[in-house]
This record gives C-alpha cells, sequence and structure tokens, in this order.
C-alpha cells in the first residue's frame, strides 16, 4: 500500500509524489519484482518553482521559469509509505544544493537519428525507424550531449513546459543513467548529469501520481521538474509508465480517460525519448480497467495492443517499451513474456523495445544473463532495456565484484540499448544494499563504474 506525499519547495520546483492508493502486487525480493519505493521527487538547482498545478485541492502556485538562480535546500523529502510483500521504501534525503557541472570529455559526434516511415494504424515500424545498435562505449570522456535545448518562456497555469529548440541526443547511443533520489535529481551538492545520462522518475511519471482519479485534476509539478531537467541538461528522459496494475487512478477508469491521460503527457512533454508504455504484464500485475481499455482491440491481451496504439499515435517519436521483471532471470518467465509479445505484435501493437528490470540478475552467473539477453532478443526481434538494474549487496567487494562480472555483459551486447541502475544514494534506494554513492563517497563498485564509461567519480 502506498500513500501520496505533497510537498511545495519554494524556490526550488517543489511537489512530491509518493506513490498511490491501491495494493501493489509485486513479488517479494528474491524473484523480482517492480522497485517503487516511496518517496517522490522534485529537482534542485537552476530553476525556479514551476507550479500552476491543483492536487488535492490546493493550488500550486506557478511563476516563470528562471533562468538559474541559486537552488533551494528545500525541505526533508516525505518518507515513503510501506510496500506490499514486505518491502519498505527508503525515506527520501534533503533535496541537493546543486553544483557544477564538470567540463567532461570532448563530444563525439555520433549520427543521425534515422527518420523511418510513418505507422499506419499500429503496424509494424517502418524500416529504418529503430534506433541505431550501439557498440560499446570507449572511456575517453563523458557520452556526447551535444547542444542545449531551449527551456525559455514562462509557464501559464497548466501549460505545457516550454520545450524551444531541440535536443542534439542521439536516441539509438547507449546510456546508463539511474532514478530520481527522493525528493531530488542532484543530492548532496553531487551534479546528476555529470554521472548519469538518462533519468527515469522513480514514482512521479505513475499514472496515480499524477492523477488520483481519472476524472480529477493533473498534477504535473514533479514531472515538469525532472523533464525540464532534463533538457537544460542535455540527458534522455524515459518515462516510467503509462498503465500498469499498481499505481493507478482510483476507481475504473474508461478507455477515453486512458486516453486523455496518455495524450496529455506526451503533449506535455514531447521531447521523451522512451516510455514504459506497459509495466508488468499479467500474471505479475493487471490494471482494473483491462476490459475498457481492450474495447475494440483482439488479441489475448488486446488492453496492451491499445496502450501501445494511443503511445505511437500521441507520443510518435518516443521509444515504446513492454517492462517487465525475471524476463533475464528465469526461463519460465522469459518464454510467457515473449509470448505476451507475439501476440500483441500479431494484433497491430507498434512495440520498439522490450524492458528488463534485473532486479534478480545479481543472482545469476554473467553467462545465464548474456544466454537470456540473446534468446529475449532473437525472439522478440526488438531491442532490449535493461530497466531497473541493482545490486543489493552492502559488502563493497561482493558489490564490485557482481558489477565487474554483469555489467560489461549489458554493455558489450548489442541488443541491450541502454541500462538504468535503480538508485545511486545509499540509505535512500528501493532495495538495501543496493546504493552506489555513501554521502558523497563513492562505494567501489560505483569508482569502477564511473571508470568504465569515462565518467567523473562522485563527489567530483
Amino acid at each position: 500500500m502506498r500513500t501520496i506525499s505533497l510537498q511545495i519547495f519554494i524556490l526550488t520546483v517543489g511537489l512530491g509524489v509518493t506513490g498511490c492508493s491501491g495494493t501493489d502486487t509485486s513479488t517479494p525480493p528474491g524473484v523480482g519484482g517492480s522497485s517503487d519505493a516511496g518517496g517522490a521527487t522534485t529537482v534542485n538547482g537552476g530553476s525556479s518553482a514551476i507550479g500552476g498545478v491543483t492536487s488535492a485541492g490546493g493550488t500550486h502556485t506557478g511563476g516563470a521559469i528562471g533562468a538559474g538562480g541559486s537552488p533551494a535546500t528545500g525541505g526533508a523529502s516525505a518518507t515513503g509509505g510501506n510496500k506490499a510483500g514486505g518491502r519498505t521504501p527508503a525515506t527520501g534525503g534533503m533535496p541537493a544544493t546543486g553544483g557544477a557541472i564538470g567540463a567532461g570529455g570532448t563530444p563525439a559526434t555520433g549520427g543521425a537519428l534515422a527518420t523511418g516511415g510513418s505507422k499506419a494504424g499500429g503496424g509494424t515500424p517502418a524500416t529504418g525507424g529503430m534506433p541505431a545498435t550501439g557498440g560499446s562505449k570507449g572511456t575517453g570522456g563523458m557520452p556526447a550531449t551535444g547542444g542545449m535545448s531551449a527551456t525559455g518562456g514562462s509557464k501559464g497555469t497548466g501549460g505545457a513546459p516550454a520545450t524551444g529548440g531541440t535536443t542534439s541526443i542521439t536516441p539509438g547511443k547507449k546510456f546508463c543513467g539511474n532514478i530520481t533520489t527522493g525528493s531530488s535529481v542532484d543530492t548532496g551538492g553531487m551534479k546528476f548529469s555529470k554521472y548519469w545520462d538518462q533519468i527515469t522518475p522513480e514514482n512521479a511519471g505513475k499514472w496515480g501520481s499524477v492523477q488520483s482519479s481519472a476524472t480529477g485534476a493533473f498534477n504535473w509539478g514533479t514531472l515538469d521538474a525532472i523533464y525540464s531537467y532534463t533538457n537544460t541538461n542535455n540527458i534522455q528522459f524515459k518515462q516510467h509508465n503509462f498503465v500498469w496494475g499498481s499505481q493507478q487512478p482510483s476507481g475504473t477508469p474508461t478507455q477515453a480517460q486512458v486516453e486523455n491521460w496518455i495524450k496529455s503527457f506526451c503533449q506535455r512533454y514531447p521531447n521523451t525519448k522512451l516510455i514504459d508504455v506497459v509495466n508488468e504484464p499479467p500474471p505479475h500485475t493487471t490494471p482494473n480497467y483491462t476490459a475498457n481499455l481492450g474495447a475494440g482491440e483482439s488479441g489475448t491481451y488486446p488492453w496492451i495492443t491499445k496502450a501501445f496504439k494511443l503511445a505511437r499515435q500521441y507520443c510518435g517519436s518516443a521509444i515504446l517499451i513492454l517492462n517487465d521483471y525475471n524476463t533475464i532471470e528465469y526461463s519460465t518467465d522469459e518464454s510467457h513474456f515473449i509470448s505476451i509479445v507475439s501476440d500483441i505484435k500479431s494484433h497491430g501493437a507498434p512495440i520498439d523495445a522490450v524492458g528488463a528490470q534485473a532486479h534478480d540478475a545479481y543472482k545469476m552467473s554473467a553467462s545465464t544473463i548474456q544466454t537470456n539477453i540473446n534468446t529475449l532478443a532473437s525472439q522478440t526481434s526488438l531491442p532490449v532495456y535493461i530497466t531497473e538494474y541493482d545490486i543489493p549487496d552492502t559488502s563493497d567487494s561482493n558489490q564490485l565484484s557482481i558489477m565487474q562480472a554483469q555489467f560489461p555483459v549489458f554493455w558489450n551486447t548489442s541488443s541491450v540499448h541502454g541500462i538504468t541502475y535503480w538508485g545511486w544514494i545509499v540509505g535512500q534506494t528501493w532495495k538495501t544494499g543496493t546504493g552506489l554513492v555513501n554521502g558523497t563517497s563513492p562505494r567501489p563498485a560505483m569508482t569502477w563504474l564511473m571508470g568504465q564509461l569515462g565518467r567523473p567519480v562522485p563527489p567530483n
């Protein structure tokens, strides 16, 4: 069971959402499951408060997006609610006070993304539209980020964030990203974008965090802040998620209400690069509105097919992902997941990639992980994203050993297009022992990882 906390952080972007009402049916630790710790996210440093959104009956006052300015120190983030199945989310830390971005390395020139063809009626993606397969990354500096997208323009009440110019990020470039920390992106004086080139909101992007009921007002404040940060710092924004069997609005949403949620998100955040369209499909979780959403579609999972068609209709340039756990750990789960992908593809779902959470991968040998990734990629004919990887071990030497054995499998496998590590600050992650930085001191696994990626080692 999760609760929703609402906080307003003056001078920062403020407004944290910790989850939703309703029961989380994810599998307990030991057999995978989604990581959805309580505590929502705001962003410190660089932007003034983004508001103008009504939530829980109160008014979140707006204001123009600042061009910089001193970051607010903020208040303590909300303590997350307990997760069903014995999981207790970590208590969020204080918002970060920001810090200057390091100079980084010389940006690579990269290549242009193929434009692909148009998708008619949710058919298969056009040739050339898929992101290029990335090779292994050298260690000579930060990944290329290119030009900065403009965020200018004042934000009216309830209006979409101004997007200004375009970003030079190449979606086909393999990334290694992370998630928000409690109520912060930057944290402990460390600049997130110095270490990670992609961000996933841990809780703020879930439908129930944005809209408590399908007829209620949208609460965009926290997502506005995260999205603005990605544009300002030129890192990739991944939405997690549109449709899930947990942390959804109260009641039983109609197909029109699901469509309104997806449409509203896509119109507000047009530079979203990747989306977990459906998270943890059956038997892991099932939304209570599948009959409504699937009306008019066919197949075993018509509601999943419809969700992908709506996502393509309104977020046409994003990479659309079906995300689940245990898909590269256990053969039974993997086979079932592959059967879902086959079903929805045969009924016109415009799916671009598959997501493997990989929370249980730390238990597996590197060879088993490699075999299962190869199977998943070959039998779905889709790229793979490692979406929620973590290593829950309080022993520095054990965590380092696992990281050194497994991360190269992800990074050097061409079918894997990106990796998101699920939390990086010790004491503020979903599972105990998964953090990579203790305060501002890196654990050995973090030092090693940054060395492999050619990125600074905290707190630098």
